[in-house]
């Protein structure tokens, strides 16, 4: 397959993304090629690792190619979409799962499935030009691939903040709130992965590894669990809305943008699974009872329509002039009886 290159190279096996002219954005061929993959390499005793790259300078995987989905959803078809989350979510449980050491190297932007296929893994590398985000609130969607585990294992209410903001983290930020381990300067991420590939352990990683430049996170907290700390979206706004700071008029601006529906299913997901029986599981299947509807109930289709096809940047949100009812929230988010997501690996 062009659009990635799979292969054994020493003691690793290695995934490469190749899609760098698509910002390595994942089709659902991709997907399928990378657990294929992971399960033949399970069990074969020549790979100790797994090594998962991209070529490119801008993306490591800013997303999924959701051009198709957007199609068969106009048709009225929202079987196609079901299935490419469902498999995808399989996916990300595998990789979050995997009993062999999972080394990615996240490089430009690394969003929405590139989160799911970069960040699940056991040794999570960012360098000078990462970019990491959750940005599927702007497009109809909510956090998923597994994001919505991070943001609620993030520190105090930055998992409320990074999801329904869709803010961008630097190598700094994503190590601070869980979205990355380890910081190596990109020039070394060629001697790096040969040294991987040569002995099969990620302990050899160790003596490239540097501090990361301190991100803008950390001192945003005070205004970020005060401000973000709300019960509801509804909460958050009024907050925000009566806080006169400069960081205030930026998380509303960059809120404005966003799906309204989607933003406070994102902040009801965070609450349910904070707390100590959160799982991946768990976070899956709460996302997919979302996504499962998202283009016959949600604001998918409009966000795609204005962000990628006719690209006015105009999209007509349900309940923009309007606080979301919680009935809304409940009806995306309620079990999906036979329709449940099925991870089939256990949970």
């Amino acid at each position: 397959m062009s659009d990635i290159d799979i292969r054994i190279t020493g003691r690793a096996g290695r995934i490469t993304l190749t899609r760098a002219k698509a910002l390595n954005a994942m089709t659902y061929e991709m997907c399928l090629a990378i657990e294929d993959a992971l399960d033949a390499w399970a069990g074969d005793d020549a790979v100790d690792l797994i090594v998962i790259d991209a070529e490119g300078e801008r993306a490591f995987c800013s997303g999924g190619d959701i051009a198709e989905l957007y199609a068969t959803g106009r048709r009225g078809d929202f079987a196609y979409g079901q299935k490419f989350w469902a498999d995808e979510y399989r996916l990300n449980y595998k990789i979050f799962n995997y009993a062999k050491p999972v080394v990615s190297f996240l490089q430009g932007f690394t969003m929405g499935g590139g989160v799911g296929i970069g960040c699940h893994g056991s040794h999570r590398v960012v360098g000078e030009t990462s970019q990491i985000a959750m940005p599927e609130v702007g497009i109809g969607l909510v956090p998923d691939v597994g994001g919505s585990l991070m943001l609620a294992l993030a520190p105090g209410r930055l998992g409320e903040y990074l999801g329904i903001t869709a803010a961008r983290m630097d190598a700094g930020d994503a190590i601070f709130a869980g979205f990355a381990d380890t910081y190596i300067p990109q020039s070394m991420w060629i001697k790096v992965i040969s040294e991987l590939e040569t002995s099969g352990d990620p302990a050899c990683m160790a003596s490239c590894a540097e501090p990361a430049p301190e991100g803008q996170l950390q001192g945003q907290m005070t205004h970020i669990d005060t401000l973000f700390a709300g019960e509801a979206l509804e909460d958050i706004r009024r907050m925000l809305e009566a806080d006169e700071s400069q960081f205030s008029q930026s998380a509303r601006k960059m809120i404005g943008r966003n799906a309204p529906l989607s933003m406070a299913c994102t902040v009801e997901m965070i609450h349910r699974l904070r707390g100590p029986s959160l799982s991946i599981g768990k976070a899956l299947d709460l996302e997919y009872r979302f996504t499962f509807r998202a283009m016959e109930h949600g604001d998918f289709l409009e966000g795609i329509r204005a962000a990628i096809i006719d690209k006015d940047r105009a999209p007509k949100w349900q309940y923009a002039q309007s606080d979301v009812p919680l009935a809304a929230v409940a009806k995306m988010l309620t079990p999906l009886g036979k329709d449940a997501l099925e991870l089939k690996t256990g949970d």
